[in-house]
């Protein structure tokens, strides 16, 4: 009984983890580069409908993806038009977008299921994920220590004025940056609406993406961090649905908050003393 309770789990603190890591992986990529986007939420819930939506229209799982992906890129787009070309406020910008894709989607998923009543989407194993966060974790740790353009990505997240100076288009890195992010918090999204279920839901994110900002910086922007915080937020997720099973649902309240709560006290306690990009939330100009 205990094994299968560990194994259990385990498995939870998996799945839990996967869009989290996902969606902090995207974040990291784009706050090295200098860009703090606080859109994520907004990335991932418009991801999260796209690929409920296309993969029921096509009745395929590959097309589903590719919107998701596409969605987020799209959201991601804006933003690196207004924080990025036309040097808005990053924090504004985000919170905007966030709202925007909330009654964006909201009204889109009313819209389709009138029409269609209720639309299910082609389901996707959760491991599918979980070994893409796997691989992508080493993949970025090398590739933004032991390549040019990573080395390039760094430099602008930096110094952007010595890495001008160099010759590097610091715009177009910014903006490379952050449709990655898009293309992954799009994904993180997918993951909800085609793995964790088979719908969507209006704010089927439900803070995902201020939790995966939190742990961009529990994990000191390093990707091996950014996997060992998005477990422990896992498996923080997993544990209070455990936890509800047992003691019922008289402390449903907290336990429901207990993610929240580990996030509040993560940024308070590490957000001062890791150091982030120098150049983060800096708009550069030449």
């Amino acid at each position: 009984m205990t094994v299968n309770i560990f194994w259990s789990l385990i498995a939870t603190t998996l799945a839990f983890s996967a869009p989290l890591l996902l969606a902090a992986l995207g974040e990291l990529i784009g706050e090295w580069s200098g860009v703090l986007n606080i859109g994520l939420e907004g990335m991932m819930l418009c991801g999260a409908w796209a690929g409920a939506a296309a993969s029921f229209a096509y009745h395929n799982a590959g097309w589903g993806i590719l919107a998701a992906m596409g969605a987020g890129l799209g959201v991601a787009a804006l933003f690196a038009l207004l924080a990025i070309t036309l040097k808005g406020d990053a924090i504004v910008v985000g919170t905007g977008l966030n709202l925007f894709a909330l009654g964006l989607t909201g009204v889109a998923h009313r819209t389709l299921g009138a029409r269609f009543g209720t639309y299910n989407s082609v389901t996707l194993p959760q491991w599918v994920f979980i070994i893409l966060g796997a691989v992508l974790v080493p993949l970025l740790w090398w590739s933004f220590r032991k390549t040019r353009l990573g080395l390039q990505v760094r430099a602008v997240g930096e110094y952007p004025v010595a890495a001008d100076t160099a010759g590097v288009n610091v715009p177009r890195v910014r903006w490379l940056c952050t449709l990655l992010n898009g293309a992954l918090c799009g994904l993180a999204g997918a993951f909800l609406s085609m793995s964790q279920t088979n719908s969507f839901a209006e704010n089927m994110t439900a803070g995902r993406g201020f939790i995966a900002l939190a742990i961009v910086i529990f994990g000191r922007w390093n990707p091996f961090g950014a996997l060992g915080a998005a477990l422990l937020f896992g498996a923080a997720e997993g544990t209070q649905f455990f936890l509800q099973s047992k003691i019922g649902t008289t402390y449903y309240p907290l336990l429901l908050a207990l993610p929240y709560i580990l996030t509040l006290l993560t940024l308070a306690g590490f957000a001062g003393t890791s150091r982030a990009p120098a150049a983060l939330a800096q708009p550069y100009e030449r």
